[in-house]
């Protein structure tokens, strides 16, 4: 497994969604290379498993928070772990998503705020908590999930992951100086367990093993563009140049391909 490229000594790092895919892989790297963490999931059992092994493996603290950030409550418990001078957070990792897989005529209402609530408003609340907090120290990093999907215009998905990079981008800008940094990957699709949901497995088939990355790529590749600094980080040369070409495609057509529901 590669060492994790975030080296600031001895930091915790909190991370949502840490349960399973992506999150778990950064627990992981992060773990392996000295660093504690808090996991932050729904999953409290599937979290307490995986604290268990990440202690025994790399005898780091591994601290468990287990917190669905649909709900209000369960979100501001979250922001309060990060705001707490006492166990200060260095690198705060906004993970934690899904996607619905169908488009907004087949999904409620309820459907449609749950997944803006985890992938916009989570990921706003915490990021605003976690840099007051590490300016007032002058130090920390704040590493936020987009997606390739952001450069589509097909999914409500898409949309909120267009919102993590635009509003990535405008915190970097506003945190600079300050000692405090903030990313944004953009990872096409990945082979995680986010594909086993019904609406989702399709996909598995449809694209071939060439387009599919690996958690410990992304990952890996994530964790040394916040030690860089860089603003956002795309972890495949074919996915970025997949990017640049997106750009001149006009939305017209982007909008008529099946939806992109994860990257």
């Amino acid at each position: 497994m590669p060492r994790a490229a975030y080296s600031e000594a001895m930091a915790t790092a909190l991370i949502t969604g840490a349960s399973r895919g992506l999150g778990e892989e950064f627990a992981w790297q992060l773990a392996t290379a000295r660093h504690d963490v808090v996991l932050v999931a729904r999953d409290s059992d599937r979290m307490s498993e995986i604290a268990d092994t990440i202690r025994s493996a790399a005898g780091v603290e591994v601290e468990v928070l287990q917190a669905d950030l649909a709900d209000p409550a369960a979100l501001d418990r979250v922001a309060d772990r990060l705001a707490d001078p006492d166990r200060p957070i260095s690198l705060l990792v906004n993970n934690a998503g899904y996607g619905l897989g169908r488009s907004i005529l087949e999904t409620t209402w309820e459907d449609e705020k749950a997944a803006l609530d985890v992938l916009v408003t989570a990921p706003m609340r915490l990021s605003q908590v976690a840099a007051k907090a590490m300016v007032d120290r002058g130090h920390g990093a704040i590493l936020n999930v987009s997606s390739i999907a952001a450069h589509l215009a097909n999914s409500s998905y898409g949309a909120h992951k267009r919102w993590v990079l635009d509003f990535t981008q405008a915190l970097a800008g506003q945190l600079r100086g300050t000692g405090v940094s903030a990313t944004a990957v953009i990872p096409g699709l990945v082979r995680t367990e986010f594909h086993d949901a019904p609406d989702l497995v399709h996909m598995r088939e449809e694209y071939p093993d060439a387009a599919w990355l690996s958690a410990e790529q992304v990952v890996a590749s994530a964790l040394a563009a916040v030690r860089r600094k860089a603003v956002t980080v795309t972890p495949s040369a074919r996915y970025a140049a997949g990017a640049g070409l997106l750009h001149l495609v006009p939305k017209s057509l982007t909008r008529r391909s099946r939806s992109q529901r994860r990257g």
